[in-house]
């Protein structure tokens, strides 16, 4: 065994060792092709990078040019292109006198834009920033209006669907934040549209909630449904889905035969809506109307 371990070395020795020294000319021209290589390899990404044609004017521009420029954008409704100078104007100038007025009216001009998911990112940065900035209610009803969401677009439209048929998360969001408004600052001008949206948001919950109950009922799972039936009644007392909620809740009651329950049901509900229908038709005649048309109002 002794005998491997030189052997193996020498084989090792020999096969790191160069066979041929380089001249020194030889070893220029190979430093000259690597620098050819390398050059040519830097114009190209430079040229790939740039082949569009564009460039960033406003990297050159200053603080107040910037804002200026973004100014005019969002005073053209280019929300959009104004969302970006307020973006470039607050990353660029974070400690600068207009990079809180940049945050909030990036969130502004996003939410125009459609852009739901930058304007929150851009509102929500400045209510962890700014906690004390005069603009505090202002922000806060922002946050309000981009998870309220109420444009349904085309399609919402066209079928006739309202907040109440969508996924009440947003909606729920956006009450909290409108309710910030009117708890922390009642004498705010945003306070009273705050409110009535709020107004409206509880009665769409209600709504979905009751469409719930309904379509428990329709299916059978009648207990299930007096259940939701119970929660609207509870929760949102002041709604006009109370109506449908209490009507529900008479007729599941019937079908799982507990009479008793029906009757008190049904007394409540002709108690709260003498005038209703539903005990008739089976139906609540429900009024088309917009947010800004408070049905308990």
């Amino acid at each position: 065994m002794s005998d491997v371990i030189p052997d193996a070395s020498l084989r090792l020795a020999a096969i790191a060792e160069p066979t041929q020294q380089k001249s020194p000319s030889s070893l220029r021209a190979i430093s000259l092709a690597f620098f050819l290589v390398a050059s040519a390899t830097i114009l190209l990404l430079s040229g790939c990078a740039g082949s569009d044609g564009q460039k960033d004017d406003t990297d050159i521009w200053s603080e107040t040019k910037l804002y200026s420029e973004a100014t005019d954008k969002l005073n053209d409704a280019d929300f959009a292109k104004c969302g970006k100078y307020f973006d470039k104007l607050e990353a660029r100038f974070p400690f600068g006198p207009y990079s809180q007025q940049a945050q909030i009216n990036a969130a502004y001009c996003y939410w125009k834009a459609q852009e739901q998911a930058q304007a929150l990112v851009a509102i929500d940065r400045f209510l962890k920033l700014h906690q004390g900035s005069p603009s505090l209610d202002y922000a806060y009803y922002l946050k309000g209006l981009i998870t309220f969401n109420d444009d349904l677009g085309w399609l919402g439209k066209f079928t006739g669907q309202d907040l109440s048929e969508r996924d009440p998360k947003a909606s729920k969001e956006a009450f909290e934040s409108f309710k910030v408004v009117v708890e922390r600052f009642p004498d705010s001008k945003y306070a009273p549209d705050s409110l009535d949206r709020m107004r409206y948001i509880v009665n769409s919950l209600a709504e979905s909630d009751v469409m719930i109950a309904r379509f428990y009922y329709q299916r059978g799972a009648y207990l299930a449904s007096a259940n939701r039936a119970q929660l609207v009644i509870r929760d949102y007392d002041r709604a006009p889905a109370v109506e449908e909620a209490l009507y529900l809740l008479v007729k599941s009651y019937e079908k799982l035969e507990m009479p008793d329950l029906s009757s008190d049901a049904l007394r409540v509900l002709q108690l709260n809506f003498p005038d209703s229908q539903m005990l008739v038709t089976g139906q609540r005649v429900k009024k088309q109307r917009q947010w800004w048309q408070i049905w308990n109002k």
